[in-house]
Parts: structure tokens; C-alpha cells; sequence
């Protein structure tokens, strides 16, 4: 028979993920010895890191997830130049959240439960991030929202979305197709053009240099 381990609530900032039934179920499939050693030597950081920000600043692209009082979840996409996520402090990420089909469901849902996800991915460096905490939604703060809102880019900003970090963690690059932006390709392509015209160029020139000599 088997023996059921229980497990305290929170202790660690990872039991934000790993609750008892989710320890118990690394216990019967032989992972949880590895995880009690990252709990107890590294665990999870509470705090944004300076390369954390830096992973921020960098993202064009984030999901949001959310859940209603009644446990739905849903997730959000949210996307914007670079810079559109902005680290306050080292709790705190903010972005100005530009209307849409005005369904509202992520306002709705941090209005009966502020607990919230962030999960980023950078395909190109195959990276991803998973943020836990909890959100708000600001409405009617101008400075605020100027102070968020990308320079020059064209979206209409309907009010700040407020993330306040609990935890967070990376995963590995295992199964993250590499995937790159289609402006860097394209600029990359244009490199290569403007190589062979020039190549081909200096090739008419030699060939009509040996016509004259020969």
C-alpha cells in the first residue's frame, strides 16, 4: 500500500506551484527528491533580478492568466514594441493595455480574484520565463499611463495593467522551437541581396576586364 506523504501549505516560494497534491504526485513519480534540493539550496526568486529585467525590457509579447471566482481560467495575449513592459521596481512589472474588442474578461476576472500569471517566451533564444503573483487594473492616471505608453506606437491605451511579482522561474530550452522575427529575417535577406549584387557586380567587372586583355 502506498504511503501518502502530506506536505505544509507554504513554506517555500515555489509551493506557490507546488502544492501538496502536486508534491505528492512528485513523490510517486520520483521527481520530488530533486525539487526538495532546488527548494532548500537555490529555490525560486521572489524578487526581479536585473537579468530578469533585461529579459523584460527585451519582450515584445506576453500571456496573461487570469481565473473568475468561479475558477475559469483564461489567458490573454498581450504585445507591443520593445520596452511595452516596464519593470517599476523589483515587485512590480506595469504596461499600458491598449483597447480591444472590449470583452474585458482579464478586467473582470482580477476584479473578483487578483491572483495572476505572467508567462513569457523568446523563441529566437529558446528562454522562457513564468512569472506568479497578483495584477490590478489602474484606470483614469494620465501620468501614469504616459509614462508607460511606447513612444510613436500605434495603439489606443485604455487604461495600466499593475503586476506585483510573488514568484518566478525559467524553464529549459527543451522542445522551445527557435523561432526568429520576421523583420531581423528580412533584414538579414536584404544583407544577403545587397552582398550578391555586389559580387555579381565585380564579377561583370572581371569578365570585362579579360575581354580588354585578351
Amino acid at each position: 500500500m502506498e504511503t501518502i506523504r502530506t506536505y505544509p501549505r507554504q513554506v517555500y516560494p515555489s509551493d506557490v506551484a507546488f502544492t501538496p497534491t502536486v508534491k505528492s504526485v512528485q513523490t510517486r513519480k520520483g521527481t520530488r527528491h530533486g525539487y526538495e534540493a532546488m527548494e532548500t539550496m537555490r529555490g525560486w526568486e521572489t524578487s526581479i533580478t536585473p537579468d530578469l529585467a533585461d529579459f523584460i525590457a527585451d519582450q515584445t509579447s506576453v500571456f496573461l492568466a487570469t481565473a473568475n471566482d468561479e475558477e475559469q481560467p483564461y489567458i490573454q495575449h498581450r504585445g507591443g514594441p520593445p520596452g511595452f513592459l516596464r519593470v517599476l521596481d523589483d515587485k512590480t512589472i506595469a504596461f499600458a493595455d491598449f483597447a480591444g474588442n472590449g470583452q474585458y474578461i482579464t478586467q473582470g476576472n482580477l476584479s473578483d480574484n487578483a491572483k495572476a500569471f505572467l508567462f513569457l517566451i523568446d523563441y529566437e533564444h529558446r528562454r522562457r520565463v513564468k512569472i506568479w503573483g497578483e495584477a490590478r487594473v489602474v484606470e483614469n492616471d494620465p501620468a501614469l499611463m504616459s509614462k508607460l505608453m511606447p513612444r510613436g506606437y500605434r495603439a489606443r491605451p485604455e487604461q495600466v495593467i499593475l503586476f506585483t511579482v510573488g514568484a518566478w522561474d525559467t524553464n529549459c530550452p527543451q522542445h522551445i522551437p527557435q523561432l526568429l522575427a520576421a523583420t531581423d529575417v528580412a533584414a538579414a535577406l536584404a544583407e544577403r541581396d545587397k552582398r550578391i549584387e555586389a559580387l555579381e557586380a565585380e564579377v561583370r567587372q572581371l569578365r570585362e576586364a579579360a575581354k580588354v586583355s585578351a
